[in-house]
């Protein structure tokens, strides 16, 4: 029996200038399963990703792998150095497919339900990072952010064009852009002790309300040790339930193992991993 793809839908734009299409796995000519090819460019680069790939039950019999190389291939013609694929949290036969097919974890994401805002430690203050302090944060932010990407496996070119991207893409107005919470947290004797952005209405949800998302948290490394990042996710949960905001997601690099006890210790699953390879 013949694997092929076969498109499903005509190619269409993505919002950022790249592109994507849905296929169809099929079996002789007949669909058994589906999958979405999307490519993005940052800077000079291409980048791939294969999302949405199901087979039917019944059909799979390594249906699933020859539909992800042939989206390799698809992403190859479309320019593209890097492919990414993301497994739903729990998904456990697709994380082993996309590790035997050679992809790295990078990241995951995670999640929680937020109900009570939390109580910050006595003393602790929080103020909104604007004017010269906005702009020196977000300098050091779209920094730190390309040395994690990098450490993720992307090359230098990569990492810096894709944290630029990101950063006019989801701070188009600067400290001004709407539905942000951009903080300073302060000790008791007011030296700060670390910064939090948080974007709120970051993804609508099926059920109504909004998604929130760290996008970043960080401690001063002399500060580190003493609960301070503990008590900047505190605040991210009371910046969210004063928006009206009942569910919080972050991500967190596969490599931080310190990062990734704090969340699972305040209550956040996994819900998402993301995998790369080079192509």
């Amino acid at each position: 029996m013949t694997t092929t793809l076969r498109p499903e839908h005509p190619e269409e734009p993505t919002p950022d200038g790249g592109r994507t299409r849905r296929w169809q796995i099929c079996v002789n000519g007949r669909p058994v399963g589906g999958l979405r090819t999307t490519a993005q460019r940052y800077g000079e680069q291409w980048w791939g990703e294969i999302s949405e790939l199901a087979v039917s039950e019944g059909h799979r019999r390594g249906r699933a792998t020859v539909g992800a190389l042939a989206a390799e291939e698809v992403l190859r013609g479309w320019g593209c150095t890097r492919v990414d694929v993301s497994v739903p949290g729990g998904a456990e036969p697709a994380l082993r497919l996309a590790e035997m097919l050679g992809y790295t974890e990078r990241m995951r994401n995670m999640a929680k339900p937020l109900a009570h805002p939390p109580q910050l430690a006595p003393g602790l203050t929080a103020r909104p990072i604007e004017g010269e302090a906005y702009r020196a944060w977000r300098s050091v932010a779209v920094a730190d952010y390309a040395a994690e990407l990098r450490k993720s496996g992307l090359t230098a070119d990569q990492a810096r064009a894709k944290a630029d991207a990101d950063d006019a893409r989801f701070l188009p107005q600067g400290a001004d852009t709407p539905h942000m919470a951009m903080r300073e947290l302060s000790d008791p004797a007011g030296a700060p002790v670390g910064t939090l952005w948080v974007a709120l209405h970051q993804e609508a949800r099926p059920q109504g309300g909004w998604l929130a998302w760290v996008m970043t948290v960080d401690v001063d490394p002399a500060q580190r040790g003493r609960g301070y990042g503990r008590a900047l996710l505190q605040l991210a949960e009371r910046e969210c339930l004063a928006a009206g905001v009942h569910e919080l997601g972050l991500n967190v690099f596969s490599d931080n193992a310190v990062a990734i006890n704090l969340y699972e210790s305040l209550g956040y699953a996994i819900t998402r991993r993301i995998l790369g390879k080079a192509l």
